[in-house]
């Protein structure tokens, strides 16, 4: 049987009274859990949802999320989570390009979902926040899972799509299973006892398999908040004793910047981990010590499910680096011809393993080139140390290329996080007529702190090689984001005037 939600079953029979899931005064116990989502089951069968076919959610982290999804993959349903935050037109997207049978929003998504489905044909069913009710059928229809072979698709995951149109990342039932099996016993080492915070969103593949997925397989109880908040944050680990934090880099800068960040006991927090884009080493360190909890950093991308490596507990933990590959996954950094590199030098991050997605979706042309000889083409470029550690030096994509130089845009970043003043950086390339691109830095400051663009230029020039700093510095209130926090280099505006001399 290799339905991922036989997990939900499981757990809810041996801690069925056990707190699951929590969103500030909501709460659901385990058994209460697998109740609501048997009941999701039999709603969607009876709206005509067989096995295999597509369910979109257009849901925020709310106790609905977990609940539709584990009761779509109750009725062997393939689950296409999307951004809450995503316009018709881009709904219509997903929904056309996945052929879904059915759309599950809440508000303030279920207008533009509503409006999608109409244009694509399809049911749109807009749910409540604390409980599906809308979507849920009588009691005790499903009580077992659909069965599903190991290779199934359980989750089609749309990729940001930095090259064209978004394209679905297929995981499968046994392929996510262990990679939320490997998350709670190797990394998290989670139990019943444990709490997780649950801001990741649910819709992204990080906060799906580490926090709800591996969350569901250990016992744990998973608090939600909707909207990520640093001092809400903070509040939320003292109100319910979190013991694990997991988040991208910018959502541990918001809780360090808190204004009232002091004011907040932490004491119960054992573990966090950080992915989703590299941490900088400064924002660590202050974390670590301003917390008194250890950060463990990992890597993995929507296409491995996603964990691909980590800084293991138990291992020695080099901080700017990935760590090594987790159980039943391979790593190895290959050049453009798929031939290894050779040690030290700079290659693309290729991964073999369990964890690798089946496909894309209907696009066979975009999976034979993405794995063409069964390693993934992570498109990430790092270097690998004699202990088999791998730090990431940049995204392939992202690197510029000054005057025939690379110049990688993370250890411009780096160093200038290194300024007291300085609490978010993004470093892009722009076009030069002699170098082919030029280093230019988009910079926010922390509150009530000043910097001039002069003084942060000279920062940086101070610290790395002449052909790297960046010539171009501007200040900004802050920096685009993506749905997970993390800061988007390709959507940063230059200012007008900037490289045109």
């Amino acid at each position: 049987m290799s339905n991922l939600a036989q997990h939900l079953l499981d757990t809810a029979e041996r801690h069925g009274d056990h707190p699951a899931l929590r969103m500030d005064d909501a709460s659901l116990t385990y058994a209460e859990f697998r109740d609501a989502a048997s009941r999701v089951a039999a709603g969607l069968q009876a709206r005509g949802v067989e096995p295999g076919d597509r369910v979109g959610m257009v849901l925020p982290n709310v106790l609905s999320f977990p609940v539709v999804f584990y009761g779509a993959l109750l009725a062997g349903a393939v689950v296409v989570p999307m951004n809450p935050l995503l316009k018709a037109r881009e709904i219509e997207y997903y929904l056309t390009d996945s052929g879904a049978r059915l759309v599950v929003a809440v508000e303030p998504s279920a207008q533009p979902a509503a409006e999608a489905a109409g244009t694509v044909g399809i049911e749109a069913v807009t749910v409540g926040a604390a409980l599906p009710e809308e979507l849920m059928g009588p009691a005790g229809e499903v009580t077992a899972p659909v069965e599903r072979a190991d290779g199934d698709t359980a989750v089609i995951l749309y990729t940001s799509g930095t090259t064209g149109k978004p394209k679905g990342a297929e995981l499968t039932h046994a392929g996510l299973t262990s990679n939320a099996r490997t998350t709670e016993e190797t990394l998290l080492e989670a139990g019943p006892d444990d709490v997780i915070m649950g801001c990741l969103p649910l819709f992204h593949v990080f906060g799906l398999t580490c926090s709800l997925n591996a969350g569901v397989m250990a016992g744990s109880c998973l608090t939600l908040i909707p909207r990520f908040d640093g001092s809400k944050a903070l509040s939320v680990v003292q109100r319910d004793r979190v013991t694990v934090f997991e988040g991208v880099p910018t959502m541990f800068s918001a809780m360090l910047h808190a204004p009232d960040r002091d004011d907040h006991d932490v004491s119960s927090l054992r573990l966090c981990v950080s992915g989703g884009s590299a941490m900088p080493v400064e924002v660590m360190r202050s974390f670590e010590e301003t917390f008194g909890c250890i950060v463990l950093e990992g890597y993995g991308l929507s296409e491995t499910s996603p964990v691909a490596s980590f800084n293991h507990p138990h291992a020695e933990r080099k901080p700017g680096t990935i760590g090594t590959p987790i159980r039943g996954v391979e790593l190895r950094l290959v050049d453009d011809e798929g031939r290894d590199v050779a040690p030290g030098e700079v290659g693309e991050i290729a991964i073999r393993g369990e964890n690798v997605m089946k496909g894309y979706w209907q696009r066979p042309e975009d999976t034979a080139q993405a794995i063409p000889d069964g390693w993934f083409r992570s498109g990430d470029l790092a270097r690998v140390d004699e202990d088999g550690y791998y730090a990431i030096v940049d995204r392939k994509k992202e690197m510029i290329i000054r005057g025939g130089y690379n110049v990688y845009p993370r250890e411009i970043e780096e160093a200038l996080y290194e300024h007291p003043a300085v609490a978010e950086v993004a470093c892009i390339g722009i076009a030069h007529p002699d170098l082919g691109e030029e280093v230019a830095v988009a910079v926010a400051l922390k509150p009530g702190a000043s910097a001039d663009p002069d003084e942060l230029r000279e920062f940086v020039k101070a610290r790395v090689a002449a052909y790297k700093y960046p010539r171009h510095v501007w200040l900004v209130d802050a920096l685009p984001k993506g749905p997970t926090g993390k800061i988007l280099r390709r959507a940063v505006e230059v200012p007008a005037g900037v490289g045109a001399r």
